[in-house]
């Protein structure tokens, strides 16, 4: 059985998403549960995949932080409830040796279902629904749940349950931007207090590095990006500089001794090279969590690398494990230590591509797209 959803499709060589009818199965699988989505962050990945930097298949419905209430059950499901609100997060499938030892990030079927957007038998609960392209199958399980639509199926292994108290547009980001900044900080970088940090690009990802710095009492934040609105707010979020390229970051930096953590989310193989080579003190550690072109390449000197001491090293996710990493973010929102509402804007899930385009042009740090009731 299938139930008329709409969601937004992107195919091969185009930009634009369009909102198109489409079919979703009814009934959820073992161990899956049926969403109605109430909002969606939109991310860099997202666009990544559209512009084939990361191979998903296209046809595709993307998104993959949605945040919605579940509507359906199928069998085997413990734990959650017909009306209760969830986030969505990252496809894994709980069972896996990197799943049971809590780093879902590296699931043996990340792949499959982040990639591919396929369960692990290769289906798609998602179909084209009308037009000149019925019955067309998409990637419909993008990240384990394809929530650029009203209504998906995600599998209870990557759902966190929500409180109803907070706004979802606040919400949505937690499933994957902000929570690989935040974690990238705290669970990869694990500055002491008192350490120089630099973050190099100022999206909904490094901004939420920034903030996740400050909760840590790093002594110096730098914060690096080409945008002067971006690095105004990385200051107000907690940066003590700022820099627009690694010439002047190495300027910044110049009285503290070199850094000690830095973190990368542009991707981009010579900012990752000067900042690990030029910046970084001897045993520091630098954190990549950008994705780069598909060709992109790092070479370095053994010798240099070796007699450094300095670890280079990338994440997925910020290593995060969400069940547990969600909920301190949550406590971090409630403290007023972690002010999402200065990033995110709401845009109607029929504007995604104004959406888009006000992400790409650096007008909006975070679109969340909201879904009507």
């Amino acid at each position: 059985m299938k139930m008329q959803i709409r969601a937004a499709v992107i195919r091969s060589g185009e930009r634009s998403f369009s909102i198109e009818d489409c079919e979703l199965d009814t009934q959820p699988r073992e161990r899956e549960v049926r969403l109605r989505l109430l909002a969606c962050g939109l991310c860099h990945t997202d666009l990544a995949a559209r512009d084939q930097h990361l191979r998903v298949p296209l046809p595709a419905v993307l998104g993959h932080e949605g945040v919605g209430v579940i509507e359906a059950l199928g069998p085997g499901v413990e734990g959650f409830a017909i009306g209760q609100r969830v986030l969505a997060g990252f496809g894994a499938c709980g069972q896996c040796p990197s799943c049971t030892a809590h780093a879902p990030a590296y699931c043996r079927h990340l792949a499959r279902f982040c990639l591919q957007g396929r369960r692990l038998d290769g289906s798609s609960p998602i179909s084209a629904g009308a037009g000149r392209y019925l019955g067309e199958t998409l990637t419909g399980h993008f990240f384990g749940q394809s929530s650029f639509a009203t209504h998906t199926l995600v599998a209870t292994a990557n759902l966190v349950a929500m409180p109803d108290d907070l706004p979802v547009e606040l919400l949505a980001p937690l499933a994957c931007g902000v929570q690989t900044g935040m974690s990238a900080v705290v669970n990869v970088l694990e500055p002491a207090p008192g350490a120089t940090l630099a973050v190099f690009g100022c999206g909904g990802v490094g901004l939420a590095a920034v903030m996740a710095a400050r909760i840590l009492e790093c002594d110096q934040i730098l914060a690096v990006d080409r945008v002067p609105e971006r690095l105004a707010l990385a200051r107000e979020l907690g940066a003590t500089a700022t820099a627009t390229d690694i010439e002047s970051a190495a300027v910044a930096v110049a009285n503290w001794r070199g850094l000690s953590h830095a973190l990368d989310t542009t991707g981009a193989p010579s900012i990752i090279k000067s900042a690990f080579n030029q910046l970084l003190r001897p045993h520091g550690k630098l954190v990549c969590a950008g994705v780069g072109q598909p060709d992109a390449v790092l070479n370095f000197n053994h010798n240099q690398l070796m007699l450094s001491g300095k670890t280079l090293r990338g994440t997925i996710e910020g290593d995060a494990d969400p069940r547990s990493f969600v909920p301190r973010m949550l406590d971090w929102m409630r403290q007023g230590r972690l002010p999402l509402q200065r990033l995110v804007r709401r845009y109607a899930f029929e504007d995604i591509n104004q959406a888009v385009a006000d992400m790409e042009s650096g007008l909006v740090v975070k679109p969340v797209l909201i879904f009507e009731d």
